[in-house]
């Protein structure tokens, strides 16, 4: 790393502010995973609630850019959790106010009879990207008489893809429907949601991970690290996750993970420099390209997001 880029990482990481323009980092960083919402909407929020004090307010992306420009952020996709059809659209509106959203990975039930309908409609926007699945709803779409594999023929056809997230047996399920929909981009969350603790990784995630990995349609979201640590604040040496990243690292290479900050879930206790910090330090150590990809154009070959 560059002495001005570590500078610029490691004061913020120290001072959880920003930094200045002379040490801003060379980096462009499009963040793959982060949530907007608006309780002042009409219809109000499904989720926080108002006794979540510091959830509960509008965020929207200006805050994130502003946060997050110093460090290289130049754009997000916006990941949708809400089971409200028209909060898909909320979210489409709000990317065509807004430049720095690229694109939106939404929410439709693929249990839903409506799922065509709803599917059809939203891809008629070019900054729908996807959208996605979580736990019980891969395994149990897969089984016999599910129509997962069907409605993920769907995706291909309107050029969509699939995030899932799910727990550390989530990635041998994708690897499952991989295999049966080569064709579709399918993005592992939050590198399957595993407590990290700084030792190995169990077996079974490994595994997972690595059958995952086999088929190059699969991408692996880094992201919530520090979530998973349960510590508070959660450890910034990049040592306490390398167990982790260099699992992911043999099994996705330079070219199928990317980087996502979960803003703002849990940003009350590490400030997005640490973040930025943590992945940062331990891509740039594989070199300047690798970085590059890392934090910005794995996220366009995986999403197939256009700038404005």
């Amino acid at each position: 790393m560059k002495r001005r880029e570590f500078l610029a990482v490691g004061t913020a990481g120290l001072l959880g502010s920003t930094v200045t323009a002379r040490e801003a980092p060379a980096l462009k960083i499009i963040d793959c995973h982060t949530h907007f919402w608006d309780p002042t909407r009409p219809e109000g929020i499904l989720w926080p609630g108002k006794n979540n004090t510091r959830l509960y307010r509008p965020m929207l992306p200006a805050e994130l850019q502003k946060l997050s420009k110093p460090f290289g952020g130049v754009g997000a996709i916006v990941i949708e959790a809400s089971p409200r059809v028209e909060d898909n659209q909320w979210l489409l509106d709000l990317a065509e106010k807004e430049p720095f959203l690229l694109g939106v990975v939404g929410r439709v039930d693929p249990t839903s009879d409506e799922f065509e309908k709803h599917l059809h409609r939203f891809a008629k926007n070019p900054r729908y990207r996807g959208i996605r699945i979580s736990y019980g709803e891969l395994p149990n779409g897969m089984k016999e008489g599910g129509k997962l594999v069907e409605r993920c023929q769907l995706l291909i056809d309107h050029g969509l893809g699939l995030d899932t997230n799910g727990g550390p047996d989530m990635p041998g399920h994708v690897a499952r429907l991989a295999e049966k929909c080569p064709k579709l981009r399918i993005v592992i969350n939050h590198a399957a949601n595993l407590r990290i603790d700084g030792r190995e990784p169990p077996a079974k995630w490994r595994d997972g991970m690595a059958a995952a990995a086999k088929h190059p349609n699969v991408f692996c979201k880094v992201s919530a690290l520090v979530e998973q640590t349960g510590k508070k604040p959660p450890p910034r040496e990049v040592d306490y996750y390398r167990p982790v990243l260099d699992t992911l690292w043999n099994c996705f290479g330079e070219d199928r993970l990317v980087y996502g900050s979960n803003w703002p879930m849990r940003h009350d206790i590490v400030p997005l420099a640490n973040v930025i910090g943590i992945v940062r330090d331990y891509f740039t150590a594989k070199g300047e390209r690798v970085a590059e990809k890392f934090f910005h154009d794995n996220s366009q070959t995986a999403y197939a997001w256009r700038m404005k």
